[in-house]
């Protein structure tokens, strides 16, 4: 918890990125980590033991027909970002998420933030739409730009997803030695 806060702190005290105005506390993170696991997935990357960015998908809506789809977040520390840890943690994300049954990842992106379209791009996320002047930070407005990647071919008949906790283990272990800093 206390690198997870030390990542997202200074983007709530000091961008528009979030737009939570308060930082949340090492207890809040906790509690939010704790509902959103086991059904979908946090990951972490790091190097020599410093958490250089952390990924996670959660609930894209409440009512039973969004079931398949899922949301993600990402944020990477300020000195890694442009090293590749925000590919790795998303390449590793999306093929979980896809391995859980999840058809479509949502991302909502503050704008402007080219760092992160460019990363979401990237990886397969295309443009969908814009939510114009939608949150007010730091005395102006904010649009949010939302994002949309297939993680399954389309003619795939939906399966309930599965919790993370239930997928099976050695693909879980591939999946995040292939992204060698998870």
């Amino acid at each position: 918890m206390p690198a997870i806060h030390e990542i997202y702190a200074p983007i709530v005290e000091r961008t528009a990125i979030s737009f939570e105005t308060v930082v949340p506390s090492h207890a809040e993170i906790e509690r939010r980590l704790a509902d959103t696991m086991p059904e979908y997935p946090w990951l972490v990357a790091g190097d020599d033991g410093v958490v250089l960015g952390y990924a996670y998908g959660h609930r894209f809506a409440p009512r039973a027909a969004y079931a398949w789809s899922v949301e993600t977040s990402i944020y990477v520390r300020d000195s890694a970002r442009g090293s590749g840890v925000g590919r790795a943690l998303y390449d590793a994300l999306l093929t979980l998420l896809d391995a859980q049954g999840y058809e479509q990842a949502f991302a909502g992106i503050a704008l402007p933030n080219a760092a992160s379209v460019g990363l979401h791009e990237a990886v397969g996320f295309r443009h969908i739409g814009t939510y114009e002047r939608v949150g007010f930070k730091f005395d102006a407005w904010h649009d949010v730009g939302w994002w949309q990647r297939a993680l399954a071919p389309a003619a795939r008949v939906p399966r309930a997803a599965v919790r993370v906790d239930e997928l099976d283990g050695a693909l879980v272990q591939r999946v995040l030695r292939q992204n060698h800093a998870l």
